[in-house]
């Protein structure tokens, strides 16, 4: 028997069996670059003929996520933080499982020869790493084929889709009247085509792409988007791979090259970098604080599981907090991005048909970056790799994909007694884990900031480069920004959903919390308010899903509370988390615009559901081209479920409108957004309170307290 076995054992005070794991990786760790090879090969070998197998291309293989009760099953007994507490008691004490059941991929397979896709379940019996021979054995749970879809594209297409426009002879010839010869200065970026017409029906695999051309052959990192081409009318069947619609339509002449387009270090863009920076270093002689097991992360009281997927990118699950002689205590089950929609308020063409999807059009774990130390994150540093398949069934691994690391974040908490003069000071830290994906023009870096104070940030970082337009000489657009001579950049917002399948005071998948909604109101004029200036926090609790459709509003200082209905603070209140709204937007378009069809959800800031584990994506699995108007949240809100004492799932949808500055050319410095959560009358105190005081300079500096005669106290 293991000690991790023996130490289970011994914490649940029952007598020692033997307890076999039925697989050494924990439920919801990331599937392995072996068990992707599994899940591929199993799937490879049940296809029905040779055309069958030679016509598939894997868009995702991702971890099955288990239902609730096997995480709590893995917690107790199996893995860190072998909390017995986590399952039903039951008479006689607790029941010891020896085993976990096998772990489980999802795959979502295209079929290029018959346009199909199709979803399979395989159970990963046996996975050895190659080295150990590539024994592997895999088994098919389920296969079925989704009928009037389209998956998210992938980079192999886009890169054959670019080769196919820069071969056909119309497009050479329309780039030649624009006065270029050469191919290889063109940069061609597929967009999905989303939905606004029959012939938009996912029975084709479609792309309209953007046309752009760079000044310089020899220069790989010039900035290409600084040139956009327009007039010219592209549409690619991506799985023929050919060009089925081809116009010249207005022979708009190509931008002159802008002297300020690139974004390079010093002398390699034409200017000079900055002499008086001065080097900042990031130093922790003891190590970090958080200790890490596998993908389990333990920090100040925090504790957290880190997972990945092609489409999500980061995702944090079963977050808890070690609350002393109260135990561990459960904040929620699982964190994550589940959709961005980039909307443009161009009506001109090509711009009002961009209405990006960027996670489920094309994946935003799948385009995340390899973080490099000392640029993306800095000090003590933790990398997660991530591994993905690519569209041909092979295992690719971006290394140093998530970074996990402490941050300084000023002063966590001060008070200084003015008739002493001796004062109590704390630093705030926090835990960040990160990652950075480009999608075409754009990076996005999402964030997950855990306080010692109890809260929980997720932040968004914006960056990257304009999506431009060109203008012929003289003319001038009121939908967006004139960046340079002959460019504009467009009106756009950029909108963002996070799914927080929340478990405030529970054990797994427990129906014990609830919602209610917080507005600050002004008393009423009279015997209750006689100077005028009384106001109070008026709760109202949102009692089903039809009530739970909301929007930010700041005059009110609106926010909602996910409270325990069964659990409360030593003043009687029920224990909660409440989400803390940003800066925030709605769409703004018209409710007839097309992309709202398949967009439906963002007309609210806030979506209140209860849990279900087929409701993953607010759009539907499957927004790529998708006639059905509303699909995803606004359907699933019709049932109108009971909220009242429920498996909570908050869907908080969040924005940013976009009018494009010349100070965001040629790269965009960093623009913020995100949102809080806090907690409210989960602790009995402050949590903070305990935070030792910072040895540094400034506690050697001051020995004793440090009085000022010719002060307050001189006077007293």
């Amino acid at each position: 028997m293991d000690a991790i076995a023996e130490a289970s054992i011994a914490a649940a005070k029952v007598p020692a069996i033997q307890m076999l794991r039925a697989h050494p990786r924990h439920p919801l760790d990331p599937l392995s670059a072996a068990e992707i090879a599994v899940a591929v090969s199993t799937v490879r070998a049940a296809g029905a003929t040779p055309e069958v197998r030679d016509g598939m291309r894997f868009i995702e293989v991702v971890l099955k996520e288990p239902d609730k009760h096997v995480v709590a099953l893995a917690d107790a007994y199996f893995f860190p933080p072998f909390q017995p507490s986590l399952l039903p008691k039951t008479k006689g004490g607790p029941v010891i499982p020896r085993q976990l059941p096998p772990r489980q991929a999802r795959i979502i397979v295209y079929n290029k020869r018959s346009n199909e896709t199709s979803v399979w379940i395989v159970e990963l019996l046996e996975v050895h790493a190659a080295a150990r021979g590539g024994h592997h054995r895999g088994k098919v749970i389920s296969s079925k084929v989704i009928e009037d879809v389209q998956p998210p594209m992938d980079a192999i297409e886009y890169a054959d889709c670019e080769s196919v426009v820069k071969d056909y002879p119309p497009f050479k010839e329309a780039m030649k009247k624009r006065g270029i010869d050469d191919m290889d200065l063109v940069m061609v970026d597929p967009w999905c085509v989303g939905y606004y017409k029959e012939e938009d029906a996912p029975s084709r695999r479609l792309a309209r792409p953007l046309i752009f051309c760079r000044t310089e052959s020899d220069c790989p990192m010039e900035n290409g988007y600084a040139r956009p081409v327009e007039g010219i009318h592209v549409l690619v069947d991506m799985q023929k791979m050919e060009v089925v619609e081809f116009e010249d339509q207005k022979l708009i002449p190509l931008p002159p090259p802008d002297p300020l387009r690139n974004y390079t270090a010093g002398e390699t863009r034409g200017g000079a970098d900055r002499s008086d920076v001065k080097p900042l270093q990031i130093i922790q002689p003891e190590g970090p604080s958080f200790r890490v097991n596998g993908y389990h992360v333990e920090w100040q009281k925090w504790n957290f599981r880190i997972g990945f997927t092609p489409r999500e990118g980061l995702v944090i699950y079963s977050i808890a907090y070690d609350d002393g002689s109260r135990g561990r205590r459960s904040v929620a089950h699982r964190l994550s991005f589940v959709e961005m929609v980039v909307p443009y308020g161009d009506p001109n063409g090509p711009h009002y048909r961009k209405n990006a999807f960027d996670a489920g059009e094309d994946g935003l774990g799948k385009n995340a970056h390899s973080l490099k130390k000392g640029c993306d994150c800095l000090g003590y540093i933790k990398y997660f790799d991530a591994h993905f398949t690519n569209f041909t069934g092979g295992v690719e691994t971006i290394e140093n994909c998530v970074c996990l690391h402490e941050e300084d974040h000023g002063i966590l908490w001060k008070h200084q007694d003015w008739r002493t003069g001796l004062a109590e000071v704390r630093r705030s830290r926090r835990l960040t884990v990160s990652f950075i994906c480009t999608v075409a023009n754009y990076e996005y870096g999402f964030f997950w900031h855990f306080y010692q104070d109890g809260k929980i940030e997720a932040e968004v970082k914006l960056t990257g480069i304009l999506s431009l337009g060109a203008l012929q000489h003289g003319e001038s657009r009121k939908y967006g920004t004139m960046i340079a001579p002959g460019l504009y950049a467009p009106v756009h917002q950029h909108f963002f959903v996070a799914r927080m399948d929340m478990a405030v005071d529970c054990k797994p998948g427990e129906p014990v919390n609830q919602v209610v909604e917080v507005n600050v109101k002004v008393e009423e004029p009279g015997p209750n308010n006689i100077h005028s200036n009384a106001f109070f926090a008026e709760e109202e609790l949102l009692r089903t899903e039809s009530e739970a459709q909301r929007d930010c509003n700041p005059l009110s200082a609106r926010h909602w509370i996910v409270r325990n209905t069964r659990t409360v603070n030593r003043t009687g209140q029920l224990t909660g988390y409440k989400l803390v709204p940003g800066s925030n937007c709605l769409p703004l378009a018209g409710s007839e615009a097309k992309f709202l069809r398949r967009a439906a959800f963002l007309q609210h800031n806030l979506w209140v559901t209860q849990y279900h584990k087929d409701e993953q994506y607010p759009g539907g699995e499957f927004p790529n081209q998708n006639p059905r108007v509303g699909e995803g949240l606004p359907t699933w809100v019709k049932q109108n479920r009971n909220l009242e004492e429920a498996d909570i799932v908050l869907w908080y949808v969040f924005g940013i409108t976009h009018v494009p500055r010349l100070e965001d050319w040629p790269v965009m410095p960093v623009e913020r957004i995100g949102f809080m959560l806090s907690p409210h009358g989960f602790f009995n105190c402050s949590p903070a309170v305990d935070v030792p005081p910072s040895i540094g300079e400034c506690e050697k500096e001051s020995v004793g307290p440090k009085i000022n005669q010719t002060g307050i106290l001189s006077k007293l």
